[in-house]
């Protein structure tokens, strides 16, 4: 199975109509299971995440498609944060 980078939150038993608002109520649910922690619980936190989720996919063809593409994502990030003041 090829990663899905398309938008792909639902929730069972709900229609949604725009594509986006499950997405907004996962962004939602993250931002508030950090709140109130610090800085290093919330690295914690998402360090937990990923590997629950990474357990969840379980392929490991995915999970190396995934890992490539957030890498790529962040080295083309990294010019345009080194020139910010």
């Amino acid at each position: 199975m090829p990663l899905n980078t398309q938008p792909n939150f639902a929730e069972p038993g709900r229609r949604d109509f725009r594509a986006y608002t499950s997405g907004d109520d996962f962004y939602e649910a993250l931002i508030e299971a950090h709140r109130g922690l610090s800085d290093a619980q919330s690295e914690a936190l998402n360090a937990r995440l990923i590997l629950l989720l990474a357990n969840h996919i379980g392929d490991l063809r995915v999970l190396r498609e995934a890992l490539r593409l957030a890498r790529e994502s962040a080295e083309a990030d990294a010019p345009a944060r080194a020139t910010q003041p």
